[in-house]
């Protein structure tokens, strides 16, 4: 990596590394730095890495090395929904398994062991993630200060021995956090041969040097001067510019012109528009076909939101979400045009069939196909399950937003709503929450609570009480909430009455995942489903069972006991 500045669209650091065998023969130390162009800057970020393997094994560099370019490389090839915090886990686990796979059995001494410490640079934010006894130090006005913590565990004076290592075990606890950074910030990724022989102070003084690559060298080498008999490795990034705290992560889409409304049989962009479907205040829907004959839907923005940056931002990151998603059961977004886009619009599939709204006025209550129900339930859990393994909430989770093709299949549309976590920690508040049909909305959107994929859970939650039922758990009252006391005081009204058949144990399952506490709902979709079908560990918990049904061996034991000494009493009295 050469001596450089580098410069994303928010954010510039300057890079200097050193790294040397010292005096030993082997170095076995690995280490390495990644810092991207386009969108994978804005999405990833910049990552530098330091890895040390353990010097009783002949193939801990090796080990060294996998740790360090498997991060380096894989982590780049995780979705760009994803936060750093899961999408490097999600890499550093695999590279452990891997070593710990092929390592050398039990004997983790001649294993493929290593130490990692990782630094991630994400729009106004630092991550560390760590394994091990190398070091993440950061250098500012208000001193030198150690971020990571080593796992190393201490006999006695002389001796000690790693506590946690990549490779030592099947599967490995990594330390996060995270950190806001600041103009001027050094921030210094070294191995145990380093730092533990050159003090606080030696620091600054060396970093004073311009030339990041020639103080990397000079710290390396007053360790070696100090008496470190191990490998020497420095990395040192210097923070020369952070973003501005309102930056936001905006499509280029969202830079073009908002177009005329067409007519049918005009072309946008070689999509042949064929009618309209739909018009608001904020947007109008047009059926078009595409350049091969397929049938998609255009979503242009209303004239007037063309002075709402933020409504324009979220628009253009619909079709961006869509595209990442793939799933039967989550609208997709259409194939792309051959033509360059001239104006913004989004394009997704067509859909042939009905909203869920619909189709529950095609099936009124109070009869309700429980197994349909289920059925309709399901899939959309399918859907949800597709856009929360990518860090997404849906956050407008209701009957106009889910389709039911003439094939029966259940679709999730409409995800302009949707908040996605790696564009949040990239650039905050360019997709804050935002609620959709309040009596739908899970209450912590409006009580300040933390909003999570539980959110959607209570929102799948309302959708399949009112397919039960005709109407809603809460009524008008969750959009009433201002404050967590209001939250709590949400009072269920039971699924199960005398105009609706609705079983009780279903009736349970409807009320925990309706649960005005996220923390009190299920803690998987599949739970919920499950509780569904049968009696679950909910309604079981709450219900008194009688002994006859608990224990009919005893019950009738305890009867058939009953009847003997009625009889014997019977027989006394009448022999008297």
């Amino acid at each position: 990596m050469p001596k450089d500045t580098y410069q994303t669209d928010t954010l510039r650091v300057s890079l200097g590394q050193f790294s040397s065998a010292g005096r030993k023969s082997q170095n076995q130390d690995f280490h390495g730095a990644v810092i991207p162009t386009g969108p994978a800057l804005t999405h990833k970020g910049i990552t530098a890495a330091v890895a040390d393997g353990i010097s009783t094994s002949p193939v801990s560099a090796e080990a060294a090395e996998t740790a360090v370019k498997s991060l380096l490389t894989d982590y780049y090839a995780t979705p760009e929904s994803w936060t750093v915090k899961t999408a490097a886990s999600q890499v550093i686990s695999a590279a452990n398994a891997w070593l710990h796979r092929h390592g050398n059995g039990t004997d983790l001494n001649t294993g493929r062991v290593c130490t990692l410490s990782a630094l991630i640079l994400k729009g106004r934010s630092g991550h560390i993630l760590h394994v091990g006894d190398s070091r993440i130090t950061r250098i500012s006005d208000a001193g030198v200060e150690p971020l990571t913590k080593d796992h190393r565990i201490t006999v006695s004076v002389e001796e000690s021995y790693l506590g946690r290592a990549l490779g030592m075990e099947e599967r490995v606890e990594i330390d996060y956090h995270s950190f806001p950074l600041h103009l001027g910030e050094f921030y210094l990724l070294t191995t145990d041969g380093v730092h533990e022989h050159v003090d606080a102070r030696t620091l600054r003084e060396l970093l004073q040097d311009t030339d990041l690559d020639e103080a990397a060298r000079r710290i390396a080498d007053t360790a070696l001067a100090a008496g470190s008999d191990d490998n020497l490795t420095v990395q040192v990034l210097r923070i020369d510019a952070v973003p501005d705290p309102d930056t936001t992560i905006t499509p280029e889409v969202a830079s073009l012109p908002i177009p005329p409304l067409p007519a049918d049989g005009d072309m946008l962009d070689g999509y042949r528009i064929l009618r309209p479907m739909q018009s608001t205040a904020r947007s109008h829907v047009f059926l078009a076909s595409g350049p091969t004959g397929e049938r998609v839907v255009l979503k242009i923005p209303a004239s007037d939101t063309g002075a709402d940056p933020g409504y324009l931002r979220r628009f253009a990151l619909e079709e961006w979400i869509a595209r990442r998603i793939t799933s039967p059961h989550v609208l997709r977004a259409a194939p792309p045009s051959s033509a360059t886009r001239s104006s913004l619009y989004v394009a997704t599939e067509y859909v042939d069939g009905v909203t869920l709204r619909q189709w529950m006025a095609d099936h009124p209550n109070p009869d309700p196909d429980l197994n349909t129900v289920r059925d309709i339930i399901k899939q959309t859990v399918a859907g949800l399950r597709a856009l929360h393994r990518r860090e997404m909430i849906h956050q407008d989770l209701r009957p106009e937003n889910v389709m039911i093709d003439h094939d029966g299949t259940v679709k999730i549309i409409d995800l302009g709503s949707t908040s996605v976590a790696g564009i949040e920690e990239a650039a905050p508040g360019t997709l804050p929450p935002q609620p959709g049909t309040y009596q739908y909305t899970a209450p912590e959107y409006f009580s300040g609570d933390v909003v999570s994929w539980r959110s959607d859970q209570f929102s799948l939650g309302v959708m399949a009480y009112e397919m039960l039922t005709g109407r809603l758990p809460y009524g008008p009252d969750v959009s009433r909430i201002r404050s967590r006391r209001d939250q709590m005081r949400l009072s269920y009204r039971p699924a199960r009455d005398d105009d609706s058949p609705v079983p009780v144990w279903m009736d349970a399952a409807l009320k925990r995942a309706t649960h005005p506490d996220p923390l009190q709902r299920y803690d998987a979709l599949s739970e919920f489903l499950a509780d569904l079908k049968q009696p679950g560990a909910t309604w079981k918990a709450g219900r008194h069972v009688p002994l006859a049904e608990r224990n009919p061996v005893r019950f009738w034991q305890g009867v058939s006991l009953i009847l003997a000494l009625i009889c014997i009493t019977l027989a006394v009295r009448l022999g008297g």
